[in-house]
């Protein structure tokens, strides 16, 4: 919702499988994901979506950044935010700044509507808070 606000268009799915399958038919400005997936790990899914979008930045969201040492290094995410109360004010600063650094050959990769594609996310929901 958050990101709706701030007008972009958030596609959430429910599984990982389901975010691949959207990326194989269109293309999104920010992929947004949970560290705790069902039948995959955060890192797992970052692999996945980095060899079928790589271009594509991926926000990573978890109530375990502190505790189990998560960052952009360790997970290949572009960023890594902690769920909290800050997150709703986090989040969308975060997505302007990763479509501002998202080199523009990868913004025209397919040629219709490539601003309209930027303003789409995928947000993936895990297996909980």
């Amino acid at each position: 919702m958050v990101l709706e606000e701030e007008g972009h268009e958030a596609i959430g799915v429910s599984s990982p499988d389901e975010a691949l399958q959207l990326l194989a038919e269109q293309e999104f400005g920010v992929i947004v994901t949970e560290y705790k997936l069902t039948g995959v790990s955060g890192m797992e899914f970052i692999g996945r979506l980095k060899e079928v979008a790589p271009k594509t930045p991926i926000i990573l969201l978890s109530g375990w950044v502190d505790a189990l040492g998560l960052s952009e290094r360790s997970t290949g995410a572009d960023a890594v935010l902690m769920k909290s109360a800050s997150e709703p004010n986090q989040l969308p600063r975060t997505v302007s700044r990763l479509l501002r650094l998202k080199p523009l050959n990868a913004r025209k990769r397919k040629p219709v509507a490539s601003e309209r594609s930027s303003r789409k996310f995928i947000v993936l929901t895990g297996s909980g808070r």
